[in-house]
């Protein structure tokens, strides 16, 4: 065989390996259908298979019937302050019991991202305050916030509102992950009774920037976040007691937005994450997945962001930052995607975005 003769054979057995790469990586088909309009939502819950409650920023809880597409309004007493990132936020539904992250107004221009919660009576819920990050900051920047349930703990993201350092100051809450349980109180095993007597009673992790991305793990029980970097440095990773994820002394690869450098990506001592986005993809709400409608993708990480739009699937089990793989399932489809939940029983996923709530299934 001549050289040229096999350069070409090469040649064609490249492309058709390629090819057949590309076919995988696209094999499932999907359908995006548009349920309802919505303005600026942030949270959503599903009560059952056929309800799912959702939050808008500006202060709205909508209950929604999927079968009839009717929308209730629900009333309630919040005081939100809504200021930039700032307003109601996250919601989930347990046992009988409506939690909600959101922006409480703390008078003069303070806020702080709060944590109620309260039961559905008529259309009418009153919340009661079971956590309030101290102290109360005067900024409509990075709030977080993602509520997580397991067994009886509540996990919540609290952003560090812009104040960078304060993430590394374990007196006060702005940049953790805290857990407390349902009804409020503070777990006794709380790194503040061990071997971290500085640290607040709820404060379980410390320095995060922005995660707006929270998932608790039916396969393994760990808790996952996604946060936003500043400039590059999103990342996803995993909750892990008493540590640190470094901000504001690490960047995780990202810069300030003028230019100057933060920090290192990484070092030892701190929380390392398990995927890193630079430049940013503006990363957003996070489900480890299990379902019947996508069986195949079952322990894998579905990551949504705002920026560039888009749906992605992390494999990451088992696997270090550099071999985790991952898919764009689809991008600039249906804007900015804030949330996704799965359908309970039917395993198909849902979004908010810019303009609504999506759901997405097999063709």
């Amino acid at each position: 065989m001549s050289y040229k003769i096999y350069l070409n054979s090469l040649k064609f057995f490249l492309i058709i390996i390629i090819l057949f790469c590309f076919k995988v990586s696209y094999a499932t088909e999907i359908n995006l259908k548009r349920i309802i309009e919505l303005e600026s939502p942030w949270g959503s819950s599903f009560i059952n298979l056929n309800e799912i409650v959702i939050t808008e920023k500006s202060g709205n809880i909508k209950l929604l019937n999927l079968k009839s597409n009717k929308v209730e309004n629900i009333n309630h007493n919040l005081d939100i302050l809504v200021d930039g990132q700032g307003g109601l936020l996250d919601i989930i539904y347990h046992k009988d019991i409506f939690y909600v992250s959101y922006s409480e107004n703390r008078k003069q221009g303070k806020s702080s991202t709060s944590i109620a919660r309260g039961q559905l009576k008529g259309n009418y819920i009153e919340f009661d305050n079971i956590f309030r990050a101290e102290p109360p900051i005067n900024s409509g920047y990075h709030f977080g916030s993602r509520l997580g349930i397991y067994e009886n703990y509540l996990f919540a993201s609290v952003g560090e509102r812009g104040e960078g350092m304060i993430a590394q100051d374990t007196k006060k809450h702005p940049g953790s992950i805290i857990r407390i349980y349902t009804d409020g109180s503070i777990p006794d095993d709380n790194p503040h009774f061990l071997n971290k007597k500085d640290w607040l009673p709820e404060i379980y992790q410390i320095g995060v920037r922005n995660p707006q991305g929270m998932s608790i793990s039916s396969f393994d029980n760990k808790i996952y976040i996604s946060n936003h970097g500043a400039k590059g440095g999103d990342w996803f990773g995993e909750v892990k007691k008493g540590e640190n994820y470094g901000w504001k002394i690490l960047g995780w690869g990202g810069t300030n937005y003028t230019g100057t450098k933060i920090g290192p990506k990484w070092k030892p001592g701190f929380t390392k994450a398990i995927k890193y986005w630079v430049p940013s993809i503006a990363v957003s709400a996070i489900t480890i997945y299990k379902g019947k409608e996508f069986k195949e993708w079952d322990n894998h990480a579905l990551v949504t962001s705002l920026k560039d739009m888009s749906l992605r699937k992390l494999d990451f089990k088992d696997k270090s930052e550099k071999d985790v793989g991952e898919e764009v399932i689809f991008k600039n489809k249906i804007g900015r995607i804030r949330d996704i939940q799965i359908q309970p029983d039917t395993g198909k996923l849902f979004f908010l975005s810019s303009n609504g709530l999506w759901k997405m299934e097999k063709k």
